[in-house]
């Protein structure tokens, strides 16, 4: 069974937290969130709410976190918001401030395990 968390507009460029999301990509998500915890990046602390959003879905399902994997991780552009600086003779150089949503999909791997099986059963089966 999978089980999603989605935050929108995060005040973090994608950049940034893409390279957050990479490093732990490989993670449990509970040993993602003990490492988030560790890290000194600004990406880290809406990462590691929405990993725990995510988590608190599926135990709201009565799983276990320890049964849990990721199985994606995406982060998505979203919306900039177009500023500029006063510079010299009276001009303007435009910058954008970027935002960024986050969606994770965790899985059961006890329940995956058993639809496989239970798949390779109806395919003997025949």
């Amino acid at each position: 069974m999978e089980y999603q968390a989605t935050t929108k507009y995060v005040r973090v460029s994608t950049r940034k937290v893409r390279l957050v999301a990479d490093s732990v990509r490989k993670l449990t998500p509970s040993a993602a969130i003990a490492a988030l915890s560790e890290m000194r990046k600004s990406a880290c602390i809406p990462l590691s709410k929405t990993i725990a959003s995510a988590i608190a879905n599926a135990k709201l399902k009565g799983v276990g976190e320890d049964a849990l994997r990721f199985k994606t991780i995406e982060i998505m552009g979203g919306p900039a918001m177009k500023r500029w600086q006063a510079v010299s003779r009276g001009q303007a150089h435009a910058f954008k401030k970027r935002m960024t949503h986050i969606r994770i999909i965790v899985e059961d791997i006890d329940n995956k395990k058993n639809e496989i099986v239970k798949k390779l059963e109806k395919k003997n089966s025949k």
